[in-house]
C-alpha cells in the first residue's frame, strides 16, 4: 500500500513536470536551469564542488530541453512501475536521484515543502525494498526499523505543522483561521466555496480537530498497537478532509504515505476480504536477509545523526518551516499554513494591442488553468496534480512587483509571443500575433454567497505592474541586468 501510493505520488511530480518544466526551466524557460547551474559553479568553484551543494545530475548533463522532459518521461514511466507493483530498491534510488535533481534546479518554481518531503520519503522507501527482486510476491518483508523510520517522519510531518500554527497566526489560537482558509487557500476547489460558508462553529471544531491530529495523534504514532491504528487512521481522515477542500498540489497525499506505517498486516487482514488476504501473505519470508537489515541499521544511524536540527527547530520558539539541514534533504523540517490571509488578492495579467491610453474595455485578461480570474469560471479540483505558474502567481500577489522578477520576464514571453510560456495558460487572448502592451492588476476576490451569480467577486485594488511594451528601454536595461535574453 505504502509502495504504490508513493508511485501515484512519484506519478503525478513527474507527469505535470513534463507539461511545464521546458517554459520554467528550460534554456529559454523564465528561470533558465542552465543559468542557475553556472551560477553554482562560478560561486563553488569547481563543477564537484557545486555538485556537493547542489547534488543534481544536471550538473554533469547539462538541462536543455531534451534532458529535462528525458528526466521527467522516464520519472513517469518508474513511478507507474512502482504504481503496478514493482518493489525494488534499485528502482526507487532511480526515482530518488531523478526527483532530487529535479528540485535542486527548481529555484522558485521547486521551493514547495512537499517537494523536500517526497525526497525524504522517497529516500526511505529504498530501504523499504529489496535489491535483488521486482516482484512484491515473495520478496523478504521489510525491516522493522525502515517503518519505524517512516512513524518518525509522520510525527515530525504533524508535530511541525502543528508548533508552527500554535506559534504564528494568532487565529490558530483562537479557533476562527478556518473562517478565511477556504477562500483565501492558493487554488480553491468547488468543494472550498461549500466548506467556507459553513457555521462558524462548524470552522471552530475543523481547528480543534486539526490541533488533535497535529499535536496530540503523534506520540501515539510510537504506542501500543491499536493506539498507532487509531493515530494513523487521524492522520489519513485529516489528509482525506484536505483533498476534499482545496488543490494543495500532491502534499496530503504524500503526507497519507508515512501515516500507513502506522497500521500493519493484522489490521490490514481485518479491513481485506479473506481470500485476498491470504493471498497477498502467501509465499513470504520469515525475516529481511541479512544484507537488507544491515543497511537497515545504517540508514538508522544516519536518520537519526540527521534529526538533530530539525528537533532543535520543532522546540525553538523561532522555528522554521519546510526547510533542509543537508544537501541532499534527507530529514527536514516540516510545516504548514503558519499564517493565513485574511484577504484574497490576485495579479491579473492582460494585454493589448493599440495605445496604451486606449479605455480598460480593449484590455484582454489571460486565463491560467486554474488561478482565479474569470469571476464566473467553477473553481478546478485537480488534486494531486500541480500547476507551478498558478501557484507562484498566487505568492506573487501577497508580495509586490519588485519581489517577483520573473514576473517581469513572464510578462516580456507574453509580449515576444513565446509559444512554450502561452502553453502554461489555459486562455490566450492573443493566439495569432502578441499583444503590444502587457499589465498586471491587483483585485480583492471574495467567494459569493449563496444565491449570488458566479463564484467569485472582485474589487479592483491597484496597479500591479504598469502597462509594458518590448520597446520599454527599462524594461530591456532589467532583461540584461537579471541574465535574460
Amino acid at each position: 500500500m505504502l509502495l504504490r501510493l508513493l508511485g501515484l505520488v512519484y506519478l503525478a511530480s513527474f507527469a505535470s513536470a513534463a507539461t511545464q518544466i521546458v517554459p520554467l526551466l528550460g534554456p529559454e524557460g523564465l528561470l533558465p536551469a542552465t543559468s542557475y547551474l553556472d551560477r553554482a559553479v562560478a560561486e563553488a568553484g569547481s563543477r564537484l564542488d557545486a555538485f556537493l551543494r547542489v547534488p543534481s545530475l544536471f550538473l554533469w548533463l547539462p538541462p536543455s530541453e531534451k534532458a529535462l522532459l528525458g528526466t521527467c518521461w522516464l520519472g513517469v514511466a518508474l513511478a507507474i512501475a512502482v504504481l503496478c507493483g514493482a518493489t525494488n530498491a534499485l528502482l526507487q534510488l532511480l526515482l530518488w536521484a531523478l526527483h532530487l535533481s529535479l528540485i535542486k534546479i527548481g529555484q522558485l518554481f521547486y521551493g514547495y515543502g512537499w517537494e523536500i518531503q517526497l525526497a525524504e520519503t522517497g529516500f526511505l522507501a529504498i530501504f523499504l525494498c529489496p535489491l535483488g527482486s521486482v516482484s512484491p510476491r515473495g520478496a523478504s518483508p521489510p525491516p522493522v526499523i525502515v517503518i519505524w523510520l517512516f512513524r518518525w517522519l509522520i510525527a515530525r510531518i504533524m508535530l511541525g505543522a502543528g508548533l508552527i500554527k500554535l506559534r504564528g497566526d494568532p487565529c490558530w489560537r483562537d479557533l476562527t483561521c478556518l473562517v478565511y482558509h477556504y477562500e483565501t487557500q492558493p487554488i480553491p476547489s468547488p468543494l472550498s466555496w461549500i466548506w467556507h460558508h459553513a457555521p462558524r462553529d462548524v470552522h471552530r471544531m475543523g481547528v480543534l480537530f486539526n490541533h488533535l491530529v497535529e499535536l496530540v495523534a503523534p506520540f501515539f504514532a510510537f504506542g501500543p498497537q491499536r493506539a498507532r491504528w487509531v493515530a494513523g487512521g487521524l492522520f489519513v481522515v485529516f489528509q482525506a478532509a484536505l483533498i476534499a477542500s482545496g488543490n494543495l498540489s500532491f502534499l496530503n497525499w504524500l503526507t497519507i504515505i508515512p501515516a500507513i506505517a502506522c497500521f500493519d498486516d493484522e489490521l490490514m487482514k481485518k479491513l481485506l476480504p479473506r481470500k485476498l488476504s491470504l493471498w497477498l501473505s502467501d509465499e513470504m519470508p520469515a525475516e529481511p536477509s541479512r544484507p537488507h537489515r544491515i543497511g537497515a541499521a545504517g540508514l538508522l544511524v544516519v536518520v537519526l545523526g540527521l534529526s538533530v536540527d530539525p528537533v532543535v527547530n520543532l522546540i525553538s520558539p523561532r522555528q522554521v518551516m519546510n526547510t533542509s539541514f543537508d544537501a541532499l534533504a534527507l530529514v527536514n523540517s516540516y510545516g504548514a499554513f503558519g499564517s493565513v490571509g485574511r484577504e484574497r488578492y490576485e495579479a491579473i495579467l492582460s494585454g493589448r494591442r493599440g495605445s496604451s491610453e486606449e479605455d480598460d474595455a480593449s484590455w484582454l485578461a489571460y486565463e491560467l488553468p486554474c488561478k482565479p480570474g474569470d469571476i464566473h469560471r467553477r473553481p478546478c479540483f485537480l488534486t494531486p496534480w500541480h500547476l507551478r505558474l498558478d501557484w507562484q502567481i498566487w505568492f506573487a500577489a501577497q508580495s509586490d512587483i519588485e519581489r517577483q522578477p520573473w514576473l517581469v520576464h513572464l510578462a516580456y514571453k507574453l509580449l515576444s509571443g513565446d509559444p512554450a510560456v502561452k502553453q502554461l495558460f489555459a486562455v490566450d487572448p492573443f493566439p495569432d500575433s502578441p499583444p503590444r502592451f502587457i499589465r498586471a492588476e491587483l483585485y480583492r476576490y471574495e467567494f459569493t454567497r449563496p444565491g449570488e451569480e458566479g463564484w467569485w467577486k472582485r474589487t479592483y485594488v491597484g496597479e500591479y505592474l504598469r502597462p509594458i511594451a518590448l520597446e520599454d528601454r527599462t524594461l530591456r536595461s532589467f532583461m540584461r541586468a537579471q541574465g535574460w535574453k
